[in-house]
Order: C-alpha cells, then sequence, then structure tokens
C-alpha cells in the first residue's frame, strides 16, 4: 500500500528534523565534497581482446564527463574499473588523493567513495522505496539513515513512494529511486551507465535534465557512459571519445566537433559528407570544384563536409548534381544526391522551400570556411 508523505512525518524512524524540512522547501539536494579522478594507463584484456587499450585521463573535481561510443568499445568495463568491480590487468586509478588500483593495490567498491547508478537501475526487488535508497546508509544507523533517504526523495518528488515496491513504480520513478540511492551517501565520484537508455525519448529528455540539475546541486564529480553524442554534449563538461578500448579524443563540444583529430571523431557529433581529393598548390580540387585548403596538406585528403555546408542554388552556377531521392524530417527535408566523380550521393538537410522532387537537376553552392580535411587512409 502506497504511503503519503503525511503518514511518513508521523512515523518516529524517518520523522524529518528542521535539517529535511528546509530541504523539503528549496527542493536541493545535500553537497558532496567532489573528488578528481586519474587514469594512467589503464588496461584490461577478456581472452585476447584488448576490452581498455593504455587508456590515460583526468577528470577535475566537479567535472561531469561523458565516455561516449559504440557498443563494446569499453565504455562500461573502465566504469567497472573505476568502481572496483573490475580489477585492471595494469596501470594506475587515483580518485581525490588516494591511490586505489595499481600494482600491487586494490581498494574494494566500499572504500573508493563513489556512487553507482547501472543502466538497469538494479533496484532490490524484495526491499520497498525508501529501503534502496538507505541501503548505502548503514553505517549511520537506522534512524539517521532512514532520514537522509527520505530527505533525497522529497527532492526527488517521491516521497509518497517511499513505502512503495519498485515494481509498482514506472520506468520514471525507478530512475529517480535509483539516482536518489546513489547520491544519498553523497559519493565523491558519481558513476552512471547509460542511465536513460530503457525510457521513451520524451521521459528520457525530461529525466536527464532533472538528473543534470541535481548534479550541479550536489556537485560531485559525475561520469556518464553513453553512446549517444547528443546524450553526451547535452550533458557534459567534456567528452572522451573511445574506440577498440583506446581513447580517441577528449574535449568540451565545441573542441570535438570544430577541431576533430580524425574522420571516426568527426562523424561521432555529425552527419559528413566525404569527398576524395586533392590536394595541390594549397588548393583541393575535386568533384566539388577547387577550394582553398589548410595550411600543411598535400597530395591525396579526404574533405568532409556537413550537410548544412551544402546549399541548392536558384543561379545556373555551381556544381550540377541530380536529386535521387528525399525525405521529409520533420521540419526539414533530408535530400540525396547524386554528382559526378562521387561514388556516394551527398546529403543535405533543407527546408521545404527550397526541396526538389526526385529527378531535378539542381546546382549547389558549397561553403568550405569551416571545412575539414583529413589525410586519405
Amino acid at each position: 500500500m502506497l504511503t503519503s508523505f503525511r503518514d511518513l512525518k508521523a512515523d518516529p524512524q524517518i520523522r524529518r528534523s528542521e535539517h529535511i524540512t528546509h530541504w523539503e522547501k528549496t527542493r536541493k539536494a545535500a553537497a558532496s565534497i567532489a573528488a578528481g579522478l586519474s587514469l594512467s594507463g589503464v588496461n584490461k584484456r577478456f581472452d585476447n581482446r584488448h576490452a581498455v587499450n593504455d587508456f590515460s585521463f583526468d577528470i577535475k573535481p566537479g567535472e561531469i564527463i561523458s565516455l561516449l561510443g559504440p557498443s563494446g568499445c569499453g565504455k562500461s568495463t573502465l566504469l567497472r574499473m573505476i568502481a572496483g568491480i573490475e580489477r585492471p590487468d595494469s596501470g594506475r586509478i587515483v580518485i581525490g588523493d588516494i591511490e586505489v588500483s595499481s600494482t600491487g593495490r586494490f581498494l574494494p567498491p566500499e572504500q573508493r567513495g563513489v556512487g553507482l547508478m547501472f543502466q538497469d537501475f538494479a533496484l532490490f526487488p524484495h526491499m520497498n522505496v525508501i529501503d534502496n535508497v538507505a541501503f548505502g546508509l548503514k553505517r549511520l544507523g537506522r534512524a539517521v539513515a532512514r532520514r537522509e533517504a527520505t530527505a533525497v526523495l522529497t527532492r526527488m518528488g517521491l516521497a509518497d513512494y517511499a513505502r512503495a515496491y519498485p515494481h509498482l513504480l514506472s520506468g520514471g520513478q525507478q530512475q529517480r529511486v535509483a539516482l536518489a540511492r546513489a547520491i544519498a551517501p553523497r559519493p565523491g565520484v558519481l558513476l552512471m551507465d547509460e542511465p536513460f537508455s530503457g525510457l521513451d525519448a520524451r521521459l528520457r529528455h525530461e529525466i536527464r535534465n532533472e538528473t543534470l540539475a541535481i548534479l550541479n546541486e550536489v556537485g560531485a564529480t559525475a561520469i556518464f557512459v553513453t553512446h549517444d553524442p547528443e546524450e553526451a554534449m547535452r550533458l557534459s563538461d567534456r567528452i572522451a571519445v573511445m574506440s577498440r578500448g583506446s581513447l580517441v579524443q577528449a574535449g568540451t563540444v565545441d573542441e570535438l566537433y570544430h577541431k576533430p583529430h580524425n574522420i571516426y571523431v568527426a562523424e561521432t557529433f555529425s552527419e559528413l559528407n566525404i569527398i576524395p581529393c586533392r590536394i595541390i598548390s594549397g588548393w583541393a580540387v575535386g568533384p566539388m570544384g577547387r577550394f582553398r585548403a589548410q595550411e600543411g596538406l598535400e597530395g591525396e585528403v579526404m574533405l568532409c563536409l556537413r550537410p548544412h555546408q551544402i546549399t541548392i542554388k536558384d543561379e545556373a552556377d555551381g556544381v550540377a548534381a541530380r536529386v535521387l531521392q528525399n525525405f521529409t524530417v520533420g521540419h526539414e527535408t533530408l535530400m540525396e544526391l547524386g554528382v559526378s566523380g562521387l561514388e556516394k550521393p551527398l546529403i543535405i538537410r533543407t527546408d521545404a522551400a527550397h526541396a526538389r522532387p526526385g529527378g531535378s537537376e539542381v546546382n549547389l553552392s558549397v561553403n568550405t570556411e569551416n571545412a575539414l580535411f583529413f589525410p586519405r587512409p
């Protein structure tokens, strides 16, 4: 039977203090002491496969970091090694000023000061909500643990569900309970493994925003694992892009979008039209015309243009193309265009006023101001 917050106030075991009443009024989460994190040459193999390969990265106290990459690239394994659930084969992990993993040293999870939130929430089905949240607070004693758990549930808007069991809650409510349990001990580092993947798009957006607000209140260092670039860009101070167990590039959203180290990173954050060119005396020459190239490049390269850099012209000059097909994508039209000399169609996005039907002959204008050039593989 669900219990209202009014009933909870009468329970002497979880009666709120004046401190928690203040929480209820301000809806602010209690602060953590954020810890920095340093990973140096961390490796993990499973059989003959490198799950994590010589991974080094430093995270400042209070930063929100995303580990971004496709399934199987080592994100979750790295998170589990930070948590102490997996033991690295080699390398060093330092949380705050404590070395938690190195040659000859390995601290268990409960001694690392980290909070964990898993993809499936991992709530205990035989415990009600308040006992789930209080589980990591046993050292405080039952009365204090339940009081702290009540305070966190109030911040999450879940006080009325304190005595409910997880199976009675919606997916969004279970996610909030899992987050409440993770932050209740006020960890220095909060680790979250694809925490929003099980939610529908509308609820994912809502819960993601709420989680970010709570993290900003708590102030803990947070590390997200995600394969969704948009989610990483919305949540993170910096993003670490991974591939095949290795760190490919780390930086802010602006750094990764405007100055990617390679095509893999560029494609992670945007659709790309990849066009072979030859650079001669500072000019790139290819199927899309002749353009100024970046200094220092010469010979065979790949010119990368994002869809918004190619537009349909009303004038007769420009690059000749044929419309192969188009698709309505919300307020935009996505068009595939055939250009002489290109094996793959160009992809552009335009508004309905500039869209053309399949089979139309069009002329294209190309903006190469922020074009990306990479050596041809």
